[in-house]
């Protein structure tokens, strides 16, 4: 008999991380997943079950250090951790520019993009290396990759979940865990979604810069991490996939608005 996978997904309720919850149940894994909107996680958890899952619910910001004991001691609980998806973040607390940003919001940008992270993933850890195994995937951001002005501390810490999977991919491997990352574009959902970002602009002006032409669904986020967690992916480490529909790849060019191919002035998309 197979054994059951515990996995903890963190912002698991909604958005990217909903969609995680509900793929690894769907694929027999107890998940563990935290949110900070308590009636979100029970939503979700409600789902998972009548969908024929395994969902146990540890609500509370994954920011705080009480949070991070209580999943930590939860996991214990279940059994051993198999997989481990850090994937809140957020861009608010946001400033119009760097110069009018302040030490107060570095310091919130960094505990929920950067520091619950490391937080969770060093008490997740002993025990994987203890096994011999473990799948670690971090959510950052494409704009990790790219400027971003208007959210340059935003950028930074993302920056730094990159540079973050890529080392301790190294210093683990040797224990048969892997750590790797996925860098989302802006993605249809509850939280962000497409009618709001489009606005009063023409939906049509998203295929000028979306090589793809759409946003994204969540749902094919979490295919990817659904994938990162598999045995599918068992020599896929220290890597950070942009999830994006191309606009990394586009790197400032823009389709036209007429079709007639690409330009690199926004004045003619």
């Amino acid at each position: 008999m197979a054994v059951q996978r515990v996995s903890i997904v963190t912002g698991g309720a909604l958005g990217i991380g909903g969609a995680t919850s509900h793929r690894l149940a769907r694929r027999g894994d107890l998940v563990l997943l935290n949110d900070v909107d308590e009636a979100a996680a029970a939503r979700t958890a409600a789902e998972i079950s009548n969908d024929g899952g395994h969902c146990v619910v540890v609500a509370g910001d994954v920011t705080d250090a009480d949070t991070v004991a209580r999943i930590a001691a939860t996991a214990d609980e279940l059994g051993p951790v198999d997989v481990l998806v850090n994937n809140v973040g957020d861009f608010r607390p946001a400033a119009r520019d760097f110069l009018h940003s302040t030490p107060e919001q570095w310091h919130r940008m960094h505990q929920l993009n950067l520091a619950h992270v490391l937080s969770l993933t060093h008490a997740v850890l002993p025990g994987m290396v203890e096994r011999g195994r473990g799948a670690i995937v971090n959510n950052a951001t494409i704009e990790a990759l790219r400027g971003i002005p208007g959210h340059v501390v935003y950028s930074a810490y993302n920056a730094g979940v990159v540079a973050f999977t890529k080392s301790l991919a190294v210093e683990v491997g040797r224990h048969g865990i892997r750590v790797n990352a996925i860098a989302p574009d802006l993605a249809d959902s509850e939280q962000t979604p497409a009618a709001l970002m489009i606005g009063n602009r023409d939906p049509d002006r998203v295929r000028t810069w979306v090589p793809l032409g759409r946003f994204g669904h969540v749902d094919e986020y979490a295919r990817v991490i659904e994938f990162l967690t598999s045995d599918a992916a068992s020599y896929v480490t220290g890597h950070t996939l942009p999830v994006d529909g191309g606009t990394l790849a586009a790197s400032g060019w823009y389709a036209r608005v007429d079709g007639k191919g690409w330009t690199n002035f926004p004045r003619h998309a």
